[in-house]
């Protein structure tokens, strides 16, 4: 539930912090005061749409936070999204907050932490429904209709039977698809990868095969050069020339002198070690290089052969990934894909057996769930026509249509094939007769703005057990709704938050009465802004508040608004 709520410099709020209790949460004000400016600031908490012109003016940022007590159903959702995000750090509650830039730039935040919008929106989904002015979106739009019913009928085993089988079938039908594509160019598709694989075959490149060829043809094409370095220092260090003795003589001389000069000035022994070791290097390199000079040799053949070997290898690197390493992995993609081809029809056969034995599969897990939704949609009509019935449309009629479409590919029913997708074949939609005589029509079609205002409270009424969202908001539910059966709404919305956080923007006083939480949204002129200041209400002034909703305060008003509390209590009290 939200148990705070945090706002500044948003709309023509300045600055307001409110804090939430559970049950019924009313608010109230005149037209214009800023009620639902407080519900769009809880929407964007949520992730939904910030648009610059919600930043007050002459404000640098607009920021709305909001507290949220995790204790329902919702926190084990609301707990694996944070802990896949490493986001968790109370498990009790939940920060969430948002800020908005007048150059459209927003920041979201949980717990703090920078996040995208979607991750305010993933999380509001298990925190709050919010319904409001524009005609209760989710009964007036037919795709949500199989939600609000699965939700009712608690076929979440069902449908996680149908869902396991259709991913199933969805992973076989794309290996089949791709079968397909590959066996109707197979001909041409064949010539090719065949040209291509025998081509690599034909070189047969060696990893890093390149790189050796290439050291080796250097060595080769400079071999005279090579030798007469090589000769050069092996003259130096052993052989020297007339005029200058072989290094190693001239250094092991030196040595000489330098034992001498240790044994007198011990000291300097390392001195001494340090120049053995040099000599003693000086022997390996002269040993070395003859090894050398015996593998360095002048073979134009074998520098011609290591030259078209290198252009073969290029040529393949051209053609085929720009490496050995692309090269020899192309080959080998090559030829599984032929391989494939080869038993692609063998294969289909096999998958196309398995395909048909997947679709009766799920066509069974299907029915199933159809069944179980056709048994609870008749057990929801009955209780929303009973609720409609408590709100003064007695002469309602309430059913859910269930409907199949036809398709070729779909799955087997009954004779013929229906489409299907993740969530069954039934094709939903709620029907609604508000008057006797007239038949059922489709809810979107036939029900008025108070007609789906009651139609959203019945159901949300009959819900209430399956649905785990714990926070409601309803922006003027009572549109449309005259003060005959305000008492009447009010009861439901009371009852409504027994079993979440209701949150109510209203102009009835007859349901305003029933508010566990009321709150007075009031909008003042300050050094020439306006800004929205909101009050709790409890005993005179919230029964000054329900007169004024009356009309002009006076006996009559004061005297009708203490009788509407009282006829409030009395209900609540049985």
């Amino acid at each position: 539930m939200l148990t705070e709520l945090r706002i500044s410099n948003f709309a023509i709020i300045d600055q307001l912090e409110l804090n939430f209790e559970n049950g019924l949460v009313i608010l109230t004000g005149e037209t214009g005061a800023g009620k639902s400016i407080i519900l769009d600031a809880v929407q964007i908490l949520v992730g939904g749409r910030a648009d610059t012109t919600m930043v007050r003016a002459q404000s640098k940022q607009a920021i709305v936070e909001g507290t949220f007590r995790l204790m329902g159903n919702e926190r084990k959702a609301v707990h694996e999204i944070l802990k896949a995000e490493d986001l968790l750090d109370d498990e009790n509650y939940l920060t969430l907050s948002r800020e908005i830039k007048p150059e459209g730039r927003s920041i979201a935040r949980v717990n703090g932490r920078t996040v995208n919008a979607a991750m305010l929106k993933s999380l509001g989904a298990y925190l709050i429904d919010i319904h409001g002015q524009s005609g209760h979106l989710s009964l007036l739009d037919t795709r949500a209709h199989l939600g609000l019913l699965d939700r009712y009928s608690n076929a979440d085993s069902a449908l996680n039977s149908y869902r396991t089988t259709y991913k199933k079938l969805l992973t076989l039908r794309t290996e089949l698809d791709e079968l397909r594509r590959l066996q109707k160019d197979a001909q041409s598709r064949v010539e090719l990868l065949t040209y291509q694989a025998e081509e690599i075959d034909a070189v047969n490149p060696l990893p890093d095969e390149d790189e050796i060829l290439k050291e080796e043809r250097d060595r080769l094409a400079n071999a005279e050069a090579l030798a007469s370095h090589a000769q050069e220092t092996l003259a130096l260090i052993d052989e020297g020339n007339p005029e200058t003795p072989p290094v190693t003589d001239a250094f092991g001389e030196s040595i000489t002198h330098l034992a001498a000069l240790a044994k007198i000035d011990p000291s300097q022994a390392e001195i001494h070690e340090r120049a053995e070791l040099i000599l003693e290097n000086l022997g390996d390199i002269s040993r070395d290089l003859r090894l050398y000079l015996e593998k360095v040799e002048y073979n134009p053949s074998r520098l011609q052969d290591v030259e078209e070997r290198l252009d073969l290898l290029q040529n393949l690197k051209r053609k085929y990934g720009g490496s050995i390493e692309a090269v020899i992995a192309f080959g080998a993609d090559a030829s599984r894909e032929l391989k494939t081809i080869s038993t692609a029809s063998e294969r289909m056969d096999e998958l196309e057996k398995e395909e048909k034995t997947l679709l009766k599969t799920l066509s069974a897990h299907g029915k199933k769930l159809s069944d179980k939704r056709k048994a609870a949609a008749k057990k929801m009509s009955k209780g929303i026509v009973s609720e409609l019935g408590d709100l003064r449309m007695e002469a309602a009629n309430f059913a859910v249509d269930f409907k199949t479409l036809p398709d070729e590919k779909g799955l087997p029913l009954g004779g013929e094939r229906v489409a299907f997708d993740r969530n069954g074949f039934d094709q939903v939609e709620f029907l609604l007769a508000p008057n006797l005589g007239e038949g059922l029509k489709p809810l979107v079609k036939v029900a008025s703005g108070g007609e789906t205002s009651r139609m959203m409270l019945a159901l949300k009424n009959i819900l209430a057990r399956a649905d785990e969202v714990p926070s409601l908001i309803f922006d003027e539910i009572d549109q449309g709704i005259g003060g005959r059966i305000g008492m009447v709404v009010g009861e439901k919305l009371w009852q409504l938050g027994r079993e979440h956080q209701v949150f109510c923007v209203t102009h009835l006083p007859q349901l305003a009465a029933f508010g566990d939480q009321h709150l007075k949204v009031e909008k003042l002129l300050e050094e020439g802004r306006t800004l929205t200041r909101v009050a709790p209400l409890e005993k005179d002034a919230r029964l000054l508040e329900l007169a004024q909703m009356l009309g002009d305060v006076g006996e009559g008003t004061l005297r009708s608004a203490h009788e509407i509390l009282q006829a409030a209590q009395e209900v609540r009290k049985k």
